[in-house]
């Protein structure tokens, strides 16, 4: 099992079918470029690959804000649907923690849709805290 950042173009395309089954709404036709806008503002794209096949990904970025200091921020994390409970979000999550620590971050933290129930046991069992609610509303142009 091999953990990087995808950074050349193909790459990133080859992360797409693991990513679409958390993000499906993305077209693989608009993920290259939508991912390369994303970078611009601190957006990374981390892979666990085996075997050479791409079997879990986490978009990141690292930030500060008042409340809670300096952040590694995960945007995304999917494992493939066929190959998970192999220990690929667990290595993938220890690795984003090891990120944090190297990033000077004082929390590594998410956000989990509500309905992502087998998410929520993963995560509470890598010792993760639900700390607060996540409140949107959607603006119209």
């Amino acid at each position: 099992m091999k953990i990087e950042l995808a950074t050349s173009d193909a790459d990133i395309q080859a992360c797409y079918p693991v990513m679409s089954q958390l993000r499906p709404h993305v077209s693989q036709s608009d993920w290259l470029p939508r991912i390369r806008r994303m970078e611009k503002d601190g957006f990374r794209l981390a892979a666990v690959r085996e075997g050479g096949a791409v079997r879990a990904v986490a978009g990141f970025r690292v930030f500060e804000n008042l409340f809670a200091g300096r952040v590694l921020y995960v945007d995304d994390l999917v494992t493939d649907q066929q190959t998970r409970s192999h220990g690929h979000g667990k290595a993938l999550l220890d690795w984003l923690a090891d990120r944090a620590r190297a990033e000077r971050c004082a929390t590594l933290e998410l956000d989990s849709g509500t309905q992502r129930v087998d998410a929520h046991r993963f995560y509470l069992r890598e010792r993760m805290n639900i700390i607060c609610f996540h409140f949107a509303r959607k603006l119209t142009p």
